[in-house]
């Protein structure tokens, strides 16, 4: 069920595109089918970052189990990402990985 929601102030000229290799990113970078990745693409919203409207991205990756021991990682392809692909300094990239219980996230008429 990774979720993987990116807000940007970069106007985003092809989302679907975006979105698409976000989610073969995610699904590989976690090592979790792809068939249960979702992506989320907030392109030209208003952020600002360190008092600026410079180009700046927060991304949420969200997923059940998500080890913590990795995120130093992840967050290191996911800036690459981001800075490949809009533009944004990974110093103006904050990134929030959450890991919920199975309880407490719904699919398909019930939880994980």
């Amino acid at each position: 069920m990774p979720v993987l929601e990116i807000t940007t102030n970069v106007t985003v000229d092809d989302t679907r595109s975006l979105a698409q290799q976000a989610s073969s990113l995610a699904a590989d970078m976690l090592g979790k089918p792809e068939s249960y990745v979702m992506v989320i693409v907030n392109g030209n919203a208003d952020l600002v970052f360190a008092g600026t409207d410079d180009p700046c991205a927060h991304l949420v990756l969200k997923s059940l189990g998500l080890p913590e021991a990795e995120t130093k990682a992840y967050s290191a392809r996911l800036c690459a990402f981001i800075e490949q692909q809009l533009g944004v300094s990974p110093s103006r990239t904050y990134i929030e990985f959450v890991s919920p219980e199975r309880s407490m996230f719904g699919w398909n008429n019930s939880t994980f």
